[in-house]
């Protein structure tokens, strides 16, 4: 299995320090605000590598923080004349609904930085003593001039990116490029005791703290989204490495940026989309299978017209999923034919496809195509003189490989299953046997409002959602 290394800027077998666990980190959101679908990318991409990794045989120990303390949060909060506690707590929360419709998997431990204050000052304590950050009226800052390898993660020297970068001029600093670690307080804001005052925890010291106390002190992966490249996991590596004196992660993985149609997602264009907005539009596996459907280190456009060529290619996968379930409940258990035999063969040779594609970092682009084959085929080639264990053979390949990509097609089971559904469509076929066409026809008119419709098959009434 080949993954894409930022730092490296080239393809590497996946050799996680442990043969049989990795340890991932991916960078969660600041809350204060609902996640917006450029969030969401980041989070879905990420959460199939994690299932991946786990249908491959490893145990992933996966980390995703929340920022739960920032200058955002701070004004939402004052805003709303509300604590800061409140902010983050609320949209925690929401934070939760959109990844769990989202079919994002929770991770295995979700740290606050506010829990973890007494971590920061001790990490902090540390690059003090190693002469790595120094103290001006109640602010500590990390010296980058100190830190021999700075930049080696957005693979620019330290002149690239003082002539590059946008900081704030800031007299206290030895340099523009040193960042905080720790703010001092400001009037009106939350602050905790530490040994240079009261203040609280810069954004980048977090991440660092969180991450080796949960999964020690080199990760396997580390990964976020584009923009977090410099400074802040540039930053990260700096604390870390000064700290430790060893690798902080062997593997940097990032995405590509999302564009709305074809420009830069931004509140003042008029084109920012949360999760909730396009949600409450489209099946939310609707939103992931679009988010899938282009390799995840590739740029990506969203617009209204892509997401309903995403909504038809997911109406095909379950339509092939209602045939599925259809037959393996008509088809009878007979043993295979040598036709048969051969089918089965194909989709093995699915299988091995759509591994091979996550094998080569994670191309979930070519996973979803042989998907999109094995519905092709099945639909193709099953009938309700299919043999039950054939069926039951790619129905359960099928639901499996699109598990791997977080789809499990949720709800489809209810719809097609709902006791008051079958009533009707048992009572439409007495209606047909006693010509009430008029009745049956009623009946397929109710259907349709519920989002089914019917097929008169050679084997009986298939249906099927809209």
């Amino acid at each position: 299995m080949k993954l894409y290394n930022t730092l490296s800027r080239t393809k590497e077998e996946l050799e996680p320090l442990n043969d049989k666990i990795v340890n991932m980190y991916v960078c969660g959101p600041t809350v204060y605000n609902y996640i917006h679908i450029g969030n969401a990318r980041a989070f879905i991409v990420f959460d199939t590598v994690r299932r991946y990794l786990e249908y491959k045989g490893y145990k992933v120990n996966y980390v995703q923080n929340f920022t739960d303390i920032d200058d955002k949060i701070i004004k939402r909060a004052q805003e709303e004349n509300v604590t800061t506690k409140e902010v983050a707590e609320k949209y925690i929360d929401e934070y939760f609904k959109d990844a769990d419709n989202l079919g994002i998997k929770r991770a295995t431990v979700h740290p606050k930085a506010t829990e973890h204050i007494e971590d920061i000052i001790e990490f902090i304590k540390i690059l003090i003593d190693k002469g790595y950050a120094y103290v001006v009226n109640g602010n500590v800052y990390f010296e980058t001039a100190k830190f021999k390898d700075y930049g080696k993660l957005s693979h620019k020297n330290i002149e690239e990116l003082q002539a590059g970068a946008r900081i704030e001029i800031n007299e206290e600093k030895k340099n523009p490029l040193d960042f905080v670690l720790w703010k001092a307080q400001k009037p009106g804001e939350p602050a905790w005791d530490s040994p240079w005052g009261k203040g609280r925890p810069g954004w980048h010291i977090e991440c660092s703290v969180m991450s080796t106390k949960y999964l020690g002190k080199t990760l396997d992966i580390h990964a976020g989204g584009p923009d977090l490249v410099f400074p802040h996991h540039e930053n990260e590596i700096a604390q870390s490495e000064a700290a430790y004196e060893q690798p902080f992660s062997k593997y940097w993985m990032h995405i590509g940026y999302l564009n709305i149609n074809n420009e830069k997602m931004s509140k003042s264009k008029g084109n920012f989309f949360t999760v909730r907005e396009i949600t409450e539009k489209y099946n939310p596996e609707v939103l992931r299978l679009f988010m899938l459907m282009a390799h995840y280190r590739s740029p990506i456009n969203f617009s209204l017209d892509l997401m309903e060529q995403a909504n038809s290619a997911y109406e095909r996968l379950l339509n092939a999923l209602a045939n599925l379930k259809h037959l393996a409940n008509v088809c009878k258990d007979e043993g295979l034919n040598e036709e048969e035999k051969k089918l089965m063969e194909k989709f093995e040779e699915y299988k091995k496809e759509f591994e091979e594609a996550m094998d080569d970092d994670f191309n979930t682009a070519d996973a979803i195509s042989v998907l999109f084959e094995m519905a092709k085929t099945s639909n193709a080639n099953l009938s309700g003189n299919s043999s039950k264990k054939l069926v039951e053979y790619i129905l359960d390949m099928f639901l499996k490989l699109s598990e791997v990509l977080g789809l499990s097609y949720r709800g489809v089971e209810a719809e097609l299953n709902d006791e008051e559904i079958l009533a009707l469509i048992e009572e439409r076929q007495k209606a047909r046997k006693e010509k009430n066409w008029k009745l049956a026809d009623e009946i397929r008119d109710r259907l349709r409002e519920k989002g089914i419709i019917l097929e008169d098959t050679p084997e009986g009434v298939r249906w099927k959602r809209v």
